[in-house]
Parts: structure tokens; C-alpha cells; sequence
């Protein structure tokens, strides 16, 4: 296949397809010429936000009597950006940490979502998960906190 080459409107045609498909990567090669096209895979976490931000609206008010009545105590996560706060790397996995689990320097807690980019947030922290602050697919501000480690 000497001389195997693509046109603009070949690889816009691939792209669609690839897309309306619902294959995740499609790789073309050979000795003269490649093309790898691979579909996004953060689309299903996307889609479940705005179906978790109407019930977690309702639950808004519990985290701020909190922390207007006293700060918690113990070490305190807090989030570095504002977001989108996720328990779970998808809908359908479980949560990163819950209640009363250990953990360690350096484990993911939890993801916020900002600017379509999920950002891994790791603990700063050794010890056992105490109270969780905020609700799955919640807006949180910068440096609100999150979650107490003792």
C-alpha cells in the first residue's frame, strides 16, 4: 500500500464516525503514514453532573450551620479550585474514601471538576477519614473545606 494517504475531509469523515460509534480508539497505519483517533472518556461523568446538582442543593445548608456554629476540628482538606466536587472517578465506581476509612499522604480523596478538566485531589494528610463536608456533584469555592482527617 505505497503512497496511502488521507485527505481533510477523509479524517473529518473517521473523526464522525469514530464519535457516532461509541468506539472508544481507532488506529490506522502502515509504512508511510498512522492516524490515531481516540474519543474522550471523561463524557459520562460529565452527563451525571447535572442530574446530582438539583438533590445535592437541598443538603447545602448542613455543611454551612457547620461551619458557621464551629470549625471542625482535626485536619481539614480543603479544595484548591473551584468546581465541581466528586466522590468518585464515575458515577458508576465507588467512592474514593468514606467514613471512618484510613488513609494516607498522598491517596486520592476526591475530584473537582473545573473547566471540563477532572483534577485529582490527594490528601495532605495520614489518618482516618472523619467527616465529609459537602455532597456529590456540589459546587465548592476555593478553599472551602472539604472533608476532616484525624
Amino acid at each position: 500500500m505505497a503512497n496511502f494517504q488521507f485527505e481533510t475531509e477523509t479524517i473529518d469523515y473517521l473523526i464522525d464516525k469514530v464519535a457516532k460509534s461509541g468506539i472508544t480508539r481507532l488506529r490506522l497505519a502502515n509504512d508511510d503514514f498512522e492516524i490515531e483517533i481516540e474519543a474522550a472518556k471523561p463524557q459520562p461523568v460529565f452527563t451525571s453532573a447535572p442530574a446530582a446538582a438539583p438533590a445535592a442543593a437541598p443538603a447545602a445548608a448542613a455543611p454551612n450551620e457547620l461551619s458557621s456554629s464551629s470549625e471542625p476540628s482535626g485536619n481539614i482538606m480543603r479544595s484548591p479550585i473551584i468546581g465541581t466536587f466528586y466522590s468518585a472517578a464515575s458515577p458508576d465506581k465507588p467512592p474514593f474514601v468514606s467514613i471512618g476509612q484510613s488513609v494516607k499522604k498522598g491517596d486520592v480523596l476526591f475530584i473537582v471538576e473545573s473547566m471540563k478538566l477532572m483534577n485529582e485531589i490527594k490528601s495532605e494528610y495520614d489518618g482516618v477519614v472523619r467527616e465529609l463536608l459537602v455532597q456529590n456533584g456540589e459546587s465548592v469555592d476555593y478553599n472551602q473545606p472539604i472533608m476532616v482527617i484525624e
